[in-house]
């Protein structure tokens, strides 16, 4: 009887949502249903937007935009859990804006997209091997193109592919969704390479993704003017050539809607938007419910289930 009390203990785990204020600088955490709110780290005026969670060696990953949109001056932080031991992985002019980040366990990399240096990056966890992926613009001129700014990320590991958004200029209806092999084609470049598909066209502002790669359903926000925008929506992965699908708007009347974070095993969804909102629903944006409000500009999200440490 003690003997099967400890194995139940030791299969307990513990459910967390960890989250960003944009305008504080801060990350914060709560259980799942919004209670036991807690700040864990405060860096000011840093403008923290994507993080990531690595649960078996217990970090916390968030990329910084930097103070000056305009200025090569992006970071990438590491911190444990609980907000402590905060170092820098990737220092400032590594990357120039990054943007949603996802750790990908199998290969133990941090996959990010760099709106204002038009590109898709990755490295390993401790910083190294940093590398661009995609190149989608190179001049001022292109800087200035919101149709080459990338923002959105998710990684397919099983299927060899990663995917992202690029957002176009404000409510002008021009953000894409796009992905691209893992492995770069051979001989090619980021700037060159040939095996880039684009899934979907003529959004409003598609922001942050998330993947369902055992129902193939991918799932993202989007900002801009309702009725599309201030959404989040979800399309098939493989979409089937010549044939156009209408994404599935499943949570409407967001305040301009950016984190996403899905949980596959209970069949839901975190949501965040820079109102300051924190939300839930389901996987089919049904039982739609606002867990905490008015919490600063919340930008990333990330829901984790971890072991209970003895």
């Amino acid at each position: 009887m003690n003997s099967q009390l400890g194995d139940e203990q030791t299969a307990r785990t513990m459910e967390r949502v960890f989250f960003l204020d944009l305008g504080g600088g801060r990350i914060l955490s709560a259980n799942t249903d919004g209670s036991d709110l807690k700040t864990l780290v405060s860096e000011g005026r840093k403008l923290p937007d994507g993080l990531t969670v690595d649960p078996t060696k217990g970090h916390l990953y968030w990329t910084n935009m930097g103070i000056n949109p305009k200025a090569n001056d992006g970071s990438i932080h590491r911190s444990d859990l609980d907000g402590g031991n905060v170092t820098v992985i990737v220092p400032q002019g590594g990357t120039f804006t990054p943007k949603q980040m996802v750790f990908e366990p199998t290969d133990r990399k941090l996959y990010w997209s760099d709106r204002e240096g038009m590109r898709v990056m990755r490295c390993n966890a401790d910083g190294s091997q940093l590398e661009t992926l995609v190149q989608t613009g190179s001049s001022e001129s292109d800087r200035l193109d919101a149709r080459n700014w990338c923002v959105g990320i998710a990684v397919d590991h099983a299927g060899g592919k990663f995917y992202w958004t690029q957002k176009g200029d404000d409510n002008a209806g021009q953000g894409r969704i796009f992905r691209a092999d893992i492995q770069m084609p051979t001989g090619r470049t980021a700037a060159t390479r040939d095996d880039i598909e684009l899934l979907f066209d003529g959004l409003p502002e598609p922001i942050d993704l998330d993947l369902d790669p055992a129902n193939r359903m991918l799932y993202w926000t989007d900002r801009g003017d309702p009725p599309r925008g201030n959404t989040v929506n979800r399309a098939p992965m493989d979409p089937v050539p010549g044939r156009k699908v209408e994404p599935e708007i499943l949570v409407t009347h967001l305040m301009e809607a950016i984190g996403l974070s899905l949980d596959l095993k209970h069949g839901r969804m975190f949501i965040t938007d820079l109102a300051g909102s924190l939300y839930s629903a389901n996987l089919d944006g049904s039982d739609h419910k606002t867990l905490l409000a008015a919490q600063g500009n919340l930008t990333g999200v990330a829901y984790v289930e971890m072991p209970l440490r003895p």
